[in-house]
């Protein structure tokens, strides 16, 4: 992956490691990725990502919605959005949030008519929707929501390898063959590593106006079974509202009152989001190979997998103790290097501080590498220059 340029479209390489993830807009805040996954299209994804958006909104969470279903949106629809995106120098500029205020992009947002179809090839379909996340100005966003297409597909592996998803929710239907429209989903985000936060059922039963018995027109679910199966928590089971669906129709879905999906708001607001704060040496715009002589430090405060906000300070350390009195100042957890000897290495260990090694190039992707787990925690030195005459030579420089 060494001369990987995270370009998919031309490549012929069989990748699937995460060694991919792309950078979030300089002007954008997300605290939290969630995606809204099916192993089959049909079972309510799009209805699901909405009310949970609609469901958190209306608690004073600021949320947003990414539509990957590129060649079947229907969010803007739902949301009574009919404006078009536009954008300037820094990149594309929402063209309009829904009536309550969460931030939406589709690809209807880009085509002259609605009715339009995209015509494209799995690989352009996957680009675009990395440009949604990189391009697109994501403002003070706590869950953006990705409603993915259904299958195991190029967009559901672009967003799993390239977006940094704090979880993922599968929806599915009472149906004899739940069961391996889940077992796709699994072992899909299994092997992507990305955590399941659970199960939604949905079109589970209609619910009679008058007598209000529940009557199970696809049959008696087994979600429970699968669930159990797979270890996950079945967070919801959906009725068919024809109130719901008319509400859709008319572009009204924050109009819904639903109290089917408590428990998956309860898990989202559970959802742990681990922050750090992580510090860099950078020498023109690239990670410095010399920590002990670093002028400047980019500083990152991450919350789970993502890089919420950053700063540069300079610095000119007369030694590694007075360094790592700066990282303790800055309240830094983790700093990121290409190399580190064994007598630096302990000042930081004894500071509390991880070390990262073999980092090299870009800063902010080097630190996204360790966000991803690509680049770890270092067990032990890889350079051999931490006697006092070798590191005397280096703060030199």
């Amino acid at each position: 992956m060494s001369d990987c340029n995270h370009n998919c479209s031309t490549c012929k390489d069989d990748c699937n490691d995460r060694d991919m993830i792309e950078k979030l807009h300089p002007k954008s805040s997300i605290k939290k990725v969630i995606a809204i996954a099916s192993g089959k299209g049909g079972v309510g994804k799009s209805l699901v990502t909405s009310l949970l958006a609609v469901l958190l909104n209306k608690k004073g969470y600021n949320t947003a919605i990414l539509d990957a279903d590129i060649t079947g949106p229907s969010i803007p629809k739902v949301f009574g959005v009919n404006d078009k995106a536009r954008g300037d120098k820094d990149g594309i500029m929402l063209a309009n949030r829904s009536s309550k205020g969460i931030q939406i992009m589709s690809s209807n947002m880009l085509l002259a008519n609605n009715t339009d179809p995209v015509v494209w090839r799995g690989s352009l379909i996957a680009n675009l929707v990395k440009q949604f996340y990189t391009e697109v100005i994501w403002q003070n966003v706590d869950y953006l929501f990705i409603d993915m297409p259904p299958g195991t597909g190029d967009v559901p592996l672009t967003v799993y390898q390239s977006l940094p998803v704090d979880g993922i929710i599968i929806v599915t239907s009472p149906q004899e063959l739940v069961s391996m429209i889940v077992s796709k989903a699994v072992k899909m985000a299994n092997k992507m590593n990305t955590p399941i936060l659970g199960i939604v059922e949905n079109m589970s039963y209609l619910e009679c106006d008058n007598c209000h018995n529940k009557m199970k027109i696809f049959g008696e679910s087994n979600v429970n079974e699968v669930a159990k199966e797979f270890k996950l928590n079945v967070l919801a089971n959906m009725p068919l509202d024809p109130k719901i669906t008319a509400l859709c129709d008319k572009g009204r879905i924050e109009d819904v009152e639903t109290p089917h999906l408590e428990k998956a708001i309860e898990a989202l607001e559970n959802l742990k989001v681990h922050t750090m704060n992580i510090a860099v040496p950078v020498l023109n715009d690239m990670i410095d190979p010399h920590l002990g002589n670093a002028k400047e430090l980019h500083l990152y405060k991450t919350a789970s997998r993502s890089i919420v906000d950053g700063a540069k300070l300079k610095v000119n350390p007369q030694s590694h103790e007075e360094i790592v009195d700066i990282l303790k100042k800055y309240n830094v957890d983790v700093i990121v290097v290409e190399k580190m000897g064994s007598s630096f290495m302990r000042l930081m260990n004894e500071a509390g501080i991880k070390v990262v090694t073999k980092a090299t190039g870009d800063p902010y992707y080097a630190v996204y590498q360790y966000l991803n787990k690509i680049l770890q925690v270092a067990k032990e030195p890889n350079c051999n220059c931490s006697d006092d005459k070798k590191v005397k030579h280096i703060l030199k420089r």
